[in-house]
């Protein structure tokens, strides 16, 4: 039998090892998220996670079921005044604008190409759609790959006049390193262009192609001069699938196959994918990022043309989704050049 004293100690021992090793887990977490504040979000963040990777929790997640979604346009990188990708696609027109004389009178592009972006846009949804076409089709899709790598070597923001992938949140880059050194999958889920979005996701956030979801436009096969050895996917002109509001659940579930167990994005158009996530078994986690610092940033919710956040904001109030306040919350917004 083994003496009383002897048992009182081994469960000394493991007690101040239990606390030892809450206490390495915190170092780390505030190591890894050094650009959060010290506020409640970052505190339900680690909880959440040490919770759901801790074999003796009840939130328990197995490392395969830890799917982690995230919208990009607003929630890994900034999107005013204008969506970055349709940044690109305006100066796709003006270089191709000489192969296209009838360009000079046909709207949106005559107003693109007399620098009248108000104008060129008033026709809302259809003349983004005519702009996008026209500049993201004719072809491969290796073409387009380079293309917009090399846009992004070049181009600056209009108003801070960094690279655009200078602008991506540096406290959301911390997350996601967190997330994966903790043995979750992260995924982007968004809106914007699936083929645009590849072309710099490994790079700026460590995501890899396959695990990049987005709307994406129809192409086709064929082969070059009808030899096998030199097949190509060209890029058509017409929109194959939009992956915004009901959208995302629908290419979760078809690309995925499984249910997230955390889901981050920014405005309106991400809420069907938090409600998809949150009303999963178990765990779930669902983040808002809301853009109240319009010194370091923008400002901008339910008046606002990009990234409106409405209707989603109110449901985060009334199922306790998680709100970044980015202002209080984050003591860094991007990179530091």
């Amino acid at each position: 039998m083994r003496p009383k004293h002897a048992t009182a100690l081994l469960v000394l021992l493991a007690l101040l090892t239990g606390l030892s090793g809450c206490a390495n887990s915190r170092a780390a977490s505030r190591s890894m998220l050094a650009s959060w504040s010290e506020t409640p979000t970052r505190a339900a963040i680690t909880s959440f996670v040490e919770r759901a990777t801790d074999p003796g929790s009840a939130d328990y997640v197995p490392p395969a079921e830890r799917i982690a979604v995230f919208d990009n346009d607003g929630t890994l990188w900034a999107e005013q005044p204008i969506y970055f990708q349709l940044a690109f696609a305006i100066d796709r027109v003006k270089a191709l604008a000489p192969q296209h004389p009838e360009w000079q009178t046909t709207e949106p592009f005559a107003s693109i190409l007399k620098g009248d972006l108000k104008s060129a846009l008033a026709g809302g949804d259809k003349a983004i759609l005519q702009i996008v076409g026209a500049s993201h089709s004719g072809m491969t899709t290796d073409e387009f790959n380079q293309v917009v790598k090399e846009w992004m070597k070049t181009a600056r923001h209009p108003t801070l006049n960094r690279p655009y992938t200078d602008l991506v949140y540096q406290p959301m880059l911390e997350l996601l390193a967190y997330l994966r050194a903790n043995g979750f999958k992260t995924f982007i889920v968004s809106g914007g262009g699936v083929e645009f979005m590849r072309a710099f996701a490994e790079e700026v956030y460590g995501i890899p192609p396959e695990q990049v979801i987005g709307s994406r436009g129809k192409t086709t096969f064929s082969l070059v001069n009808n030899d096998p050895a030199r097949p190509v996917l060209a890029k058509l002109p017409d929109i194959d699938f939009i992956d915004d509001g009901p959208g995302k659940p629908v290419a979760i579930n078809a690309i995925i196959g499984r249910r997230p167990i955390l889901a981050a994005g920014n405005s309106d158009g991400d809420q069907q994918m938090l409600q998809w996530t949150a009303a999963g078994l178990g765990p779930r986690f669902c983040l808002l990022i809301h853009h109240t610092d319009a010194e370091r940033e923008w400002a901008y919710d339910r008046d606002s043309q990009i990234g409106r956040l409405d209707k989603a904001i109110d449901e985060a109030d009334m199922r306790h989704w998680i709100v970044i306040d980015m202002k209080r919350d984050w003591n860094q917004i991007f990179p530091k050049p």
